[in-house]
């Protein structure tokens, strides 16, 4: 590690302890509150693929720094003394492995460790490891790399607004949920490619397919209909429903190759100026609190800041050519409506998420479609043969248990059941 690398280092573990360590130490308890919140949020480390921290990691940085008397290089990350060197094995039996890889020098790591046994290289109380005797290998630059084919991976950007959007999701503090305990939330957001623009972005309890629907169906009410859809390859994005909802209003939808994120590196970018220009300023602690928050650096801050890779803003480049933006139709909403089978039973009724419903009489024994919308699962169209039978009415037990049917099944009420007028309900028969 360079020194400017371990400066870096140095700058950041102090931006972490800062609170602990400048001579205002905070009472017991709003130290620990301190903590939790360090350790729950999400951070652009330095040197490292990681982005959250462990109260542990914090306390011992706190540690390090006031045993060195305060002075920064306390916190400078240390240097392997043994760096290069195979802890496990003497010397001898390190001077026999590297002879014996120079003889057989195509051989697997595998096949190598076995080689050493029956020769006696490797001592009987040796490590076994594979990876131990890998990295040993490679760090005498002993293991012959396998040359990999180039990947054309030059930068592009979409010619006009709309042309192609990126979508992913990112991993959020944890906030308290109405009166719920506190929970993680995750970012859902939209990129427009050509202008930088967030056509969408918001804070949701859950990063699952209902949560993606309503992100993308806002994101298409507000700005318009994308030519072409950007995503992550998890289950969410693979579904079915996704696919057809999509297909349906004209987008392509586009999955990155797996284990390649290079892909989606503008929404990636985004996310790295949110996790360091946005969540370090927020002080809230409740859902609706990051989403007011972040809806207002979103249209004050980021989208009037002129971005470094177009020298426009965002808003700017993508109202520039607004004559290519695709309005969303005004049946939007009926384009994200799930779609799930079942077979009408004998006494009418469907179970569609837990609920019971009542179908016209004509669809009994008959395998149906249910259609309805995530946001109002109480208004169901039913469907046979593509034509529409209207809405189910849900089932009240109690109302059935007054009605009757007659010869010639016809709906008749039972006057039994039959509620009396106001002032009969008590009152005696003589």
């Amino acid at each position: 590690m360079t020194e400017k690398e371990k400066q870096e280092v140095a700058a950041f573990r102090f931006s972490i302890i800062h609170e602990f360590v400048n001579g205002t130490k905070p009472p017991f308890g709003e130290q620990e509150k301190l903590l939790r919140a360090k350790c729950d949020k999400k951070w652009d480390i330095p040197g490292s693929d990681r982005s959250s921290i462990g109260r542990s990691t914090i306390l011992r940085w706190i540690s390090l720094y006031r045993e060195g008397g305060g002075e920064i290089v306390a916190l400078f990350p240390k240097d392997r003394r043994d760096r290069g060197l195979a802890r496990v094995y003497d010397k001898d039996t390190c001077l026999g492995l590297i002879q014996l890889r120079k003889e057989l020098p195509d051989l697997s790591v595998r096949l190598i460790r076995d080689k050493a046994w029956k020769r006696g290289i490797l001592p009987a109380d040796a490590s076994a490891d594979l990876s131990t005797l890998y990295r040993f290998l490679n760090a005498h630059g002993l293991m012959k790399k396998t040359p990999s084919r180039a990947v054309d991976r030059r930068k592009f950007e979409a010619e006009f607004p709309n042309d192609l959007w990126q979508s992913d999701v990112m991993h959020g503090p944890k906030l308290q949920v109405g009166k719920e305990r506190a929970k993680k939330v995750y970012l859902i957001a939209f990129i427009d490619d050509h202008s930088r623009l967030i056509t969408h972005g918001k804070f949701y309890v859950s990063e699952s397919l209902i949560s993606f629907k309503v992100a993308f169906e806002q994101a298409l009410l507000t700005r318009g209909l994308p030519r072409k859809l950007y995503v992550d390859n998890g289950a969410a994005y693979k579904s079915k429903q996704l696919q057809f909802t999509a297909a349906s209003l004209g987008i392509a939808l586009i999955h990155a190759k797996p284990y390649s994120p290079q892909g989606k590196g503008k929404i990636e970018r985004f996310f790295k100026t949110v996790r360091t220009g946005f969540l370090p300023c927020f002080n809230g602690e409740t859902l609706d609190e990051i989403n007011l928050a972040f809806d207002l650096w979103l249209r004050e801050t980021y989208h009037t800041r002129r971005h470094s890779a177009t020298n426009q803003s965002p808003f700017k480049r993508f109202t520039t050519k607004l004559e290519c933006v695709r309005a969303a139709p005004k049946e939007l909403k009926e384009h994200f409506r799930s779609i799930l089978r079942r077979r009408v039973n004998k006494d009418r009724t469907i179970m569609v998420q837990n609920r019971l419903f009542e179908a016209p009489a004509t669809l009994v024994g008959e395998r149906v479609e249910v259609l309805f919308h995530e946001s109002s699962p109480e208004e169901i169209e039913v469907k046979w043969k593509q034509k529409s039978y209207g809405f189910l009415t849900a089932v009240d037990l109690h109302v059935n248990c007054g009605i009757k049917r007659d010869k010639n099944n016809d709906l008749e009420l039972s006057g039994e059941n039959e509620t009396p007028e106001s002032g009969q309900l008590w009152e005696g028969k003589g």
